[in-house]
């Protein structure tokens, strides 16, 4: 399962989205750190369709988690070559430039 969040301001929408059964979890790698909060990441859970469709929507992206970040690969919206692996689990951003 998904689970993500939406922030918008006059020109943003930002959309962050995790797997959920990473929510809460924290990861290190060397130097670079991520703890999952569900603060940020939200507690909307989600289905495929509307996660990507909020994809399309997004100017900003930030996806955690093996599930999330496939889908938004296989959805057009992340290059495989762009991701990065904190202690396994995949981190992928996403900037939208209009």
């Amino acid at each position: 399962m998904i689970v993500m969040k939406i922030y918008t301001t006059s020109q943003e929408v930002l959309l962050a989205a995790c797997d959920e059964n990473i929510l809460g979890k924290e990861f290190r790698e060397g130097n670079i750190h991520i703890y999952v909060d569900p603060n940020f990441y939200g507690d909307m859970r989600v289905s495929d369709e509307v996660f990507l469709n909020s994809m399309k929507i997004a100017t900003i992206a930030n996806l955690v988690g093996e599930y999330v970040v496939n889908l938004a690969i296989r959805g057009g919206f992340i290059n495989p070559e762009c991701v990065i692996r904190i202690a396994g689990v995949p981190h992928a951003q996403m900037a939208r430039m209009w």
